[in-house]
This record gives structure tokens, sequence and C-alpha cells, in this order.
């Protein structure tokens, strides 16, 4: 099963953004506070643990707890903030991001196929 990563800090962040033109990245921005969320985690867990598009990395931010990080993905993405959030971001362009209920495997598998 492909793993998430989860970063913490800007740091991380700017490595991991930059880097996204040799390798996308599928970002998962999640609340632990949010019901809404921790199914939107599940899906995301389901979707890795099916056969996820091995071309990318997938990273969590936890939102609450890594605030900076999540506030610093919005300025540099141009997508505003929303929780739990979505984005696949490749060449440091978001290709695509969703939030919510709309975060679902099937949803994922359709977009990362």
């Amino acid at each position: 099963m492909t793993q998430w990563k989860e970063i913490t800090t800007n740091d991380e962040w700017n490595q991991l953004f930059e880097g996204t033109a040799s390798k996308p990245i599928v970002l998962l921005k999640h609340s632990t506070a949010c019901p809404v969320s921790f199914n939107a985690l599940q899906e995301y867990e389901t979707y890795l643990g099916k056969q996820p598009n091995e071309e990318v990395d997938y990273i969590l931010v936890k939102v609450i707890e890594s605030r900076p990080v999540s506030n610093q993905i919005a300025e540099d993405t141009g997508v505003k903030h929303a929780s739990p959030q979505i984005l696949y971001i490749k060449n440091k362009e978001t290709i695509w991001n969703t939030s919510h209920w709309s975060i679902t495997e099937e949803h994922m598998t359709a977009v990362l196929s």
C-alpha cells in the first residue's frame, strides 16, 4: 500500500512545491476536528490501498496543527483554503482540486488514472 507523508513545516512544503516540476504531488488538507475531513481521509487511504498513481507523492497537512503550512499552500497555489481539501499539483500548478464530500476514492481514481 502506498503511504502518505505528513508535512509540518514551510520548509518541507517549499521543497515539495519546487519539486513538483519533476514529481507531482497530491496533497490532502485534513482537519483532525472535523467528521467530514475524517471521511475524506478514509477515502484518501482507500484510494492509496488500491492502485494509486505511482508517479506522484502523496502528502497530508493537518490544518489545525500546521496552520502556517496550510496558509502558505493556499498562498502559493492561489486556491482558497477549505478543509478537507485535496490538490493535485504539477509544475507548481494546481491541476485539480476539490473539497468536502467531493473527496472520494472514485473521484481520485478518475482524475489520477
